[in-house]
C-alpha cells in the first residue's frame, strides 16, 4: 500500500486469545486478503499477535484461524461482506 502524501504509517498492532489454534494469520484490504502473508505469533498464555505499519485510514480485517476466518471478538465495527458475513473495521488515526 502507498503511503498518501504526508501521512505517515503507524504502528498498529492486532490480538486474538486463541490457546488451542495451531496457526492464525492476518487477512484484510492491506494485504489483498492473502491468508498466509501476515501469521501471527503465540505467546505462552495463547495470544496472538502481530504488528503492522498502516498509515492513517479505515481498513477492514479478519483472522484466519487453522483454516476458517473468524471475526475479531474486541472490534465494534464491523462491515458486511460479499460472502454474508462481516468484516471487522479498525481505524488508524
Amino acid at each position: 500500500m502507498k503511503t498518501p502524501k504526508g501521512k505517515r504509517a503507524k504502528k498498529v498492532i492486532f490480538s486474538l486469545s486463541e490457546p488451542e489454534a495451531g496457526a492464525v494469520f492476518l487477512g484484510g484490504d492491506f494485504n489483498d486478503w492473502d491468508q498466509k502473508k501476515h501469521p501471527m505469533k503465540k505467546d505462552k498464555k495463547g495470544l496472538w499477535k502481530i504488528s503492522l505499519s498502516l498509515v492513517p485510514g479505515m481498513y477492514q480485517y479478519r483472522f484466519f484461524v487453522d483454516g476458517e476466518w473468524r471475526s475479531d471478538p474486541a472490534c465494534s465495527d464491523f462491515v458486511g461482506n460479499p460472502f454474508g458475513t462481516v468484516n471487522c473495521v479498525r481505524k488508524v488515526e
